[in-house]
């Protein structure tokens, strides 16, 4: 379904070019626009795939941001990037909106790069407030009138930096304000026509006099007057902690208002219009529902969080055949193993469907845990388990486990803790582009003393380095890519400490690899004689010995072929193992250069990095 073509009638969205145009829309003409963005949505992302539930819930919400304040002099921040569909379409991209995750078009998260509406990056959870914070302090040093929000999902309060930039915010008292997007997918679920009818008029100007008047009063009472404020205060904490939610974030520092219904546009612009007078931290907890608009998201957004092309009228996913992925096989590895084993225990930092254990959390419901987006949290309590005792296996996606970097160092190598690290989406992952692609976990870990790194060609290996990995007294990454498994992989080698596998031998240069590319660099050589091809098969330690061996015998030349970036990467390594060499060398590195990667889909990102066959070809071609 094409949207521009007549199959969403847009009374008034075609009308929208800016935020400045719904000014002059009235209460009445905001809500039909909500639904006619829905239908946008629905009908595009079915062609470009993307994140639906989030945005779908958003549409309220975007509409009276934008309706209230005045981006982007005023500043909104988004936590989480792929709830901002809604704000992408009502700044200016609603024509390009057909483009969303293709290559050359417009990214499916916050990029200032694309418009001056997007303030700060957004792809991983946890940096919009602190970041508020930071523009805060700066337009306080200028006395600028302009007025910072930041929206935050309830995922973002399982992660420590949301509450560390709270904590600061409200010791500051700094002049933020943020929203609490609640999809009922993480905290409490308890909303009312009573909450949300006192949280409004207790943000009205008269009723906020008021309380001032009152407040100024009983401080002047002689005397008494500062103790009975104090009583005062307890009593309306009490009472408002018995009806919101909003206790702790008082505590905090911040004025709590809501829980108010994310829906009613005629509730949240009044909202934002009374706390946009307000000069303190608010927070204003809002409730929202996951997918709304479309059945079928709505009855199960965790599926239709992030989806491939689909059928709009029914979210019937695009016909293909079904294939397993690397992630499936872990999975289904991981549960094998661990019905041998009982000190076998997984852990997920909110990405259990994504990394295939959802399986394994049902199959052994008292031996997996999900932390939340809390990915520092779940390496640390890894460390603790596996030197008493239990055998961990933490799946997290590689560019989410860059959050957990001290933890990897300072909490499990440096205590050689037998922690098993599953890091899923290695490599790039096409379309979420470069807050998404897994390009430096190779580098970033192989710099750790103790960190055992094994990257399997094909789902044979994978299984066959988990079932391996139990056995190491140390810690271990397996890092494997967001694909489909191979259709007709190699026979497996056995596992040996350290040792890389010769998949085909040859004189006139030799080819260095690891992972799934093995078998691109097998196809482009097919049709040139006398090349070798080694799978590396770890990352580190590398095989010495072969390395050596083989480029000697090859006079010098080699081609390293990796999913990640060069710099410090599996092509380093090589470099620095034949660094003492005395005979001449003639080599070239392929892999991820000295830059961030666009979004795209996997083929054309390849093509352009020459990491399909036709450019491992020519680069092979021009060594030998």
């Amino acid at each position: 379904m094409d949207a521009e073509k007549g199959h969403v009638i847009m009374q008034i969205l075609h009308r929208i070019h800016s935020p400045n145009d719904l000014k002059s829309l009235s209460l009445e003409e905001l809500t039909p626009l909500a639904e006619e963005i829905r239908r946008f949505i629905i009908a595009n992302v079915s062609q470009t795939g993307g994140h639906l539930a989030s945005s779908l819930g958003t549409v309220e919400l975007t509409l009276a941001l934008h309706h209230v304040f005045k981006a982007p002099c005023d500043k909104i921040l988004w936590d989480v990037g792929h709830q901002a569909y809604t704000h992408k379409i009502i700044t200016g991209r609603r024509e390009k909106f057909s483009t969303l995750r293709q290559m050359g078009g417009i990214s499916s998260f916050i990029n200032p790069a694309e418009s001056p509406y997007d303030v700060f990056v957004s792809g991983h959870v946890g940096n919009a407030i602190p970041a508020a914070s930071g523009i805060c302090e700066t337009l306080a040093k200028v006395d600028s009138p302009n007025r910072v929000i930041a929206v935050i999902g309830d995922g973002s309060l399982s992660n420590g930096l949301t509450f560390e930039g709270l904590n600061y915010v409200g010791t500051k008292k700094q002049n933020l304000i943020v929203v609490l997007n609640d999809n009922k997918m993480f905290i409490s679920k308890r909303v009312g026509a009573l909450a949300d009818y006192l949280s409004r008029t207790m943000t009205s100007k008269r009723v906020r006099d008021v309380r001032e008047g009152i407040k100024s009063t009983l401080k002047g009472i002689p005397v008494f007057g500062e103790a009975i404020y104090k009583i005062a205060k307890h009593i309306e904490g009490n009472l408002k902690g018995a009806v919101t939610e909003g206790l702790l974030f008082e505590e905090m520092g911040f004025r709590y208002v809501g829980p108010i219904d994310g829906h009613n546009m005629a509730h949240l612009v009044e909202a934002f219009q009374n706390i946009s007078s307000m000069h303190e931290p608010i927070l204003l907890h809002v409730i929202t529902q996951k997918g709304r608009g479309f059945w079928p998201a709505v009855k199960d957004p965790e599926n239709y969080h992030g989806v491939s092309k689909f059928d709009p009228d029914n979210g019937e996913a695009a016909k293909g055949h079904e294939e397993s992925t690397y992630s499936d096989i872990f999975g289904k590895t991981l549960i094998d193993l661990a019905r041998k084993d009982p000190r076998i225990v997984g852990i997920s930092a909110a990405m259990t469907t994504g990394t295939g254990l959802k399986p394994f959390s049902l199959r052994f419901p008292d031996r997996f845990i999900d932390v939340g987006i809390a990915e520092g949290h779940a390496v640390t309590m890894a460390a603790g388990m596996a030197l008493y005792g239990l055998k961990p296996v933490v799946a997290i996606y590689s560019t989410f486990l860059q959050r957990s970097y001290d933890g990897i160092i300072h909490d499990v190598a440096l205590q050689n803790a037998p922690v098993i690290f599953a890091i899923d989406r290695a490599g790039l992952v096409g379309s979420d582009g470069p807050t998404h692609h897994g390009i430096f976990d190779i580098a970033y870990m192989r710099s750790i003393p103790n960190m055992t790194i094994m990257v399997p060609r094909d789902q044979l290996m994978l299984s066959r380095m988990l079932e391996y990995a139990l056995k190491v007294q140390g810690p271990v990454a397996i890092r494997y890519p967001r694909e489909n498994v191979i259709t007709s992989p190699l026979k497996a080698g056995k596992m040996k400490p350290g040792k890389a596998e010769v998949l085909k031998n040859g004189s006139r240069a030799v080819i260095f690899c690891a992972g799934p590319l093995c078998y691109t660099a097998l196809d482009a050589i097919e049709d040139i004689g006398d090349i070798a091809l080694v799978d590396l098969v770890y990352a580190k330690p590398i095989d010495r010995k072969l390395v050596r061996d083989m480029v000697q015998r090859c006079s010098g030349r080699f081609l390293v072929i990796e999913d990640g970036c060069v710099q410090g990467g599996i092509g380093s390594a090589i470099v620095e193992t034949l660094s003492d060499m005395t005979s001449p060398l003639k080599f070239k590195l392929l892999g991820i250069p000295d830059e961030f990667i666009e979004h795209g889909s996997l083929r054309d990102l390849r093509k352009k990095l020459n990491l399909d066959v036709p450019g491992i070809s020519r680069a092979i071609r021009e060594l030998a």
